[in-house]
């Protein structure tokens, strides 16, 4: 953890230089750039199709916990499918429709976990048919992480929480940081390609337990590593919250790039939209990102001035790069 500390400590200047050293000399010059179509995108370099990548919450529009940056609002974007009979006929609808794949996600209940048991025979079925399944699953136990496995799911999501007082007085759980790294364990130890997610500001806009996430997923291990930041909800307790400035961001994305050198990183969806973003998005990719989800015009343009070679993709940023 000292030296992670010590990397983020490092004069901005200093500490770009050495993240893009790392991915040039670990990574080609491919920047894959997410587009899937949960949401539309349409730029004067591409317009994704808004059939090819579809979402499920397997909760509807519930959620027991009420986290204070969500309050179930991030799920109302996804068709419901409370039961296995719906999310087969999801699927169906989208196989036949050519869709690429499906996030599977839904609401944590008390224990941190999204109720997936019920329907892993369904999901399956859907990986056999040849859908690409990535699943959102909170954390698990050795049954869920084994389940998935055997259903050949293609990837799982988890939000690597880093703060206990994160934990408690936003996500309302009585869980520490240790059982997000034993999640973490499990789905590795399973054969589960796994993308551990750090959500950057999830504090109410304070930096804290971010780094610490960092070290756990470094420890642990991952397939690919997801940046996210926190986006203000209106409606909920961190609504009109300045967040997280973009260099502490770029701070964050270059340590987890010196952290896991060889490791795939992204900035996934989740961030703030206006000016902002457009800064998060230059110091990311400044940093060694390797995808970029929903790129403004001006990251795709400064992609092709550093020499990288860019190509969309509409599907999750995490299976941009597999």
């Amino acid at each position: 953890m000292s030296d992670l500390r010590a990397w983020f400590d490092t004069p901005w200047e200093e500490l770009q230089a050495e993240a893009w050293r790392v991915r040039r000399a670990h990574h080609s010059d491919r920047l894959s750039l997410a587009v899937p179509g949960a949401k539309r995108y349409e730029t004067e370099h591409y317009a994704n199709d808004p059939h090819t990548f579809a979402s499920a919450s397997v909760t509807g529009h519930a959620c027991a916990l009420q986290c204070a940056h969500c309050q179930g609002q991030l799920l109302e974007g996804m068709q419901p499918t409370p039961d296995a009979e719906s999310l087969l006929a999801l699927g169906r609808k989208l196989r036949d429709g050519d869709c690429q794949g499906l996030l599977i996600s839904g609401g944590a209940g008390f224990d941190g976990a999204v109720p997936l048991q019920d329907h892993l025979p369904a999901i399956a079925q859907l990986t056999g048919w040849g859908l690409r399944v990535i699943v959102h699953t909170g954390l698990v136990d050795r049954e869920i992480a084994r389940g998935l496995a055997q259903a050949g799911v293609d990837q799982v999501l988890l939000d690597v929480i880093g703060s206990e007082d994160t934990i408690r007085e936003v996500l309302h759980l009585d869980r520490t940081p240790a059982d997000y790294a034993e999640t973490l364990s499990m789905l590795r130890e399973e054969g589960l390609s796994v993308a551990p997610h750090v959500i950057v500001g999830l504090h109410y806009g304070q930096l804290r337990g971010e780094l610490d996430a960092l070290e756990i997923v470094r420890r642990v291990g991952a397939d690919v590593v997801v940046l996210v930041v926190l986006r203000p909800l209106p409606h909920t307790p961190m609504a009109g919250l300045s967040g997280v400035d973009p260099e502490t961001i770029g701070r964050l994305a270059a340590v987890a790039r010196l952290s896991q050198p060889a490791v795939p990183l992204t900035l996934g969806c989740a961030r703030p939209a206006g000016p902002s973003k457009i800064e998060i998005e230059r110091r990311a990719l400044l940093a060694g990102v390797n995808v970029v989800a929903y790129p403004d015009p001006k990251t795709v343009r400064l992609a092709g001035e550093l020499g990288l070679e860019t190509t969309f993709v509409e599907r999750c940023c995490t299976l941009a790069v597999l």
